[in-house]
């Protein structure tokens, strides 16, 4: 037990180093939104979700025993995530800013407080761990299959432009971290989560290790011009002819017509009279 206990405390600690990075690994979007004063198309739904996440292993940690490492690295996360929700706020747009208060209201004020509410009130002791810790399971499974978004659009369009390796293998390795740590507590309500997000990180590193030299094939389009075409603005409107020049155009047409006729008759003449001129000689 004393082994198990220290090699617990091992991966935990090696859990909160990979944790704290990946909690960082958002800083050059928040670079970037900083310098444009305006957060483009991010969304705060990732966010906001690692707060909620944060809160309730916390909540969780406190109602069981020896997990205070759990409580360190969440606690962490729970600032950071915390002061990039208020970076957002700040910089998003009116229909974001109201999006990401709705979302902050029905699982961080809402959601988690309903949690509190429930177990404190309905089950008591050990019960009361294993609720949350069910809750937790089922929120850090939902958590995980979040990338199959990604793995999805990397397989229909063969490339790894948006896949952020990085976090991949850092996420990968956490996975790992956590697991073992979980595994030696006897906590499956950790270890259990990490078995998906280990799946899904190798998964990840192998279409990035399919996909990554592949490019996009170059469409080659050859353009025929059949028969010139004449646009017209649709703002500019053809102007109305008169009933005379409408007449004087059929003339021309007619004049046009003719003399058409007129050159091809005497193109036959003229190779009807060469004709008889080379017969006459023979």
């Amino acid at each position: 037990m004393a082994i198990a206990g220290h090699w617990a405390f091992v991966f935990g600690v090696l859990g909160n180093i990979i944790s704290f990075i990946v909690f960082l690994s958002p800083i050059p979007t928040f670079n970037k939104i900083y310098k444009k004063k305006s957060t483009e198309g991010y969304q705060s739904i990732p966010y906001v979700i690692a707060l909620f996440s944060c809160m309730l292993w916390i909540y969780y940690a406190f109602l069981k025993t020896n997990t205070t490492l759990l409580i360190t690295i969440n606690s962490f996360g729970m600032l950071i995530e915390t002061i990039y929700v208020s970076l957002f706020l700040y910089y998003a747009p009116k229909k974001a800013r109201v999006n990401t208060v709705k979302m902050l209201l029905l699982t961080v004020v809402g959601g988690f407080g309903a949690i509190i509410l429930v177990t404190q009130f309905l089950f008591k002791g050990v019960v009361r761990g294993q609720i949350v810790g069910w809750i937790c399971l089922i929120f850090s499974l939902c958590v995980f299959v979040a990338p199959l978004g990604i793995v999805r659009q990397v397989i229909k369009t063969k490339s790894v432009e948006y896949m952020p390796i990085l976090l991949s293998v850092f996420l990968t390795i956490s996975a790992v971290m956590w697991f073992f740590y979980g595994l030696l507590l006897k906590d499956v309500n950790i270890a259990a989560p990490n078995i998906l997000g280990f799946i899904f990180g190798i998964l990840q590193m192998i279409l990035y290790a399919m996909y990554r030299k592949k490019h996009k094939p170059i469409v080659n389009v050859n353009v025929e011009v059949q028969n010139p075409v004449i646009i017209l603005d649709d703002n500019k409107k053809i102007p109305e002819l008169t009933e005379e020049q409408i007449i004087d155009i059929v003339k021309l047409g007619k004049l046009v017509c003719s003399g058409k006729i007129q050159m091809a008759s005497t193109l036959n003449q003229n190779a009807a009279k060469e004709v008889k001129q080379q017969t006459e000689e023979a």
